[in-house]
């Protein structure tokens, strides 16, 4: 029988107790039975789904900070998602993994225990490549392992992932993230029992045209003593606005300093008909609205934020700034 019963089957029943064909205590002892409901212990459900909510805008935080530190490391658009959380059992986990793999194995204190991070191989071939120079145009032709020198890379590269994490459990826990090893045989990966529960957040990293994932994988008993704080009641409550440290400061104007800006300079205007610029050739000259001895507009990106001179260095057009510009500033002034 559906829950939401049809007009009929509601006269039927009503006929059916005033005929007496129906008891109304078959009815309430039929209600009171127990219902119950399937559990499987070879995959236990360790993790409530506001657990693994809470996880998510974590490492929706965390993916916002990779993706500023990614541009400026690798000088390059970076594209970052969380695609999901959610629970599995370590085995799962670990017979997807495809060898030769690249898992960081990273100590979470102080929570005892370790959780994994695990690398694509084209993610991490790219982000190696753009390290030394190259174009990262694409992903790996075959799977391959690490030389010493890749090795290194990707592990400073790790590291200065999982610094990236404390910021974004901060509201949880301090944490004292730090890499133990690198494994690239995930049967030497066995950090807990291959039927325990953990919580797996799958990331997507697009760097050019290379697409590929990163793997954060949480054992419960490692999370356990901090299960009680992950809800979003909690951790909502305790999210706020707070001071930089110096050293965080010091990382962000190293990292903006290094973002690439367009600047512009606007030499003049002139106003000729559509006839005049149909008829121009090589060597005609076009009449500007300002001197060689007034201040030019210097822009970056659409703003206006400087003024200066026009001249040459060496064999080269250039511009000498005079003045910076402030809003509310009149530009002809």
């Amino acid at each position: 029988m559906s829950d939401v019963m049809s007009q009929s089957e509601i006269d039927d029943l009503l006929s059916a107790l005033n005929s007496g064909d129906v008891d109304v205590a078959d009815i309430q002892e039929e209600k009171k039975e127990k219902r119950v409901r399937k559990y499987d212990f070879l995959r236990p459900d360790k993790f409530a789904k506001e657990h693994l909510r809470t996880l998510e805008v974590i490492h929706e935080n965390f993916s916002r900070l990779l993706n500023n530190f990614l541009s400026g490391y690798l000088r390059t658009f970076i594209d970052i998602e969380v695609l999901n959380a959610e629970s599995l059992i370590y085995s799962e986990f670990a017979n997807a993994i495809s060898n030769p793999a690249i898992l960081g194995i990273i100590d979470f204190s102080p929570l005892e225990g370790q959780m994994i991070l695990d690398f694509s191989s084209d993610v991490a071939f790219t982000m190696i490549e753009r390290v030394l120079g190259g174009t990262a145009s694409g992903g790996l032709a075959e799977k391959r392992s690490l030389t010493e020198i890749e090795m290194t890379l990707i592990r400073t590269i790790i590291m200065k992932f999982i610094n990236l994490l404390k910021e974004p459990w901060s509201n949880i826990i301090e944490l004292r993230p730090k890499l133990d090893t690198i494994e690239t045989n995930s049967q030497f990966a066995q950090v807990i029992s291959p039927s325990e529960s953990v919580a797996l957040i799958t990331l997507n990293l697009k760097i050019g045209e290379t697409e590929g994932m990163i793997n954060l994988c949480y054992p419960h008993n490692v999370l356990e003593p901090i299960l009680p704080n992950l809800s979003s009641k909690l951790w909502f409550t305790q999210t706020g606005k707070k001071n930089l440290s110096e050293e965080e400061r010091d990382s962000l104007e190293k990292q903006v300093s290094k973002t690439k800006v367009d600047l512009k300079v606007e030499l003049g205007n002139s106003f000729i008909t559509v006839g005049e610029m149909l008829a121009l050739g090589r060597g005609d000259v076009i009449v500007l609205d300002k001197k060689v001895s007034q201040e030019l507009i210097v822009k970056v990106g659409d703003q206006v934020k400087f003024r200066g001179l026009p001249g040459k260095k060496n064999s080269n057009l250039a511009v000498r700034i005079t003045e910076i510009f402030e809003e509310g500033d009149d530009l002809d002034g």
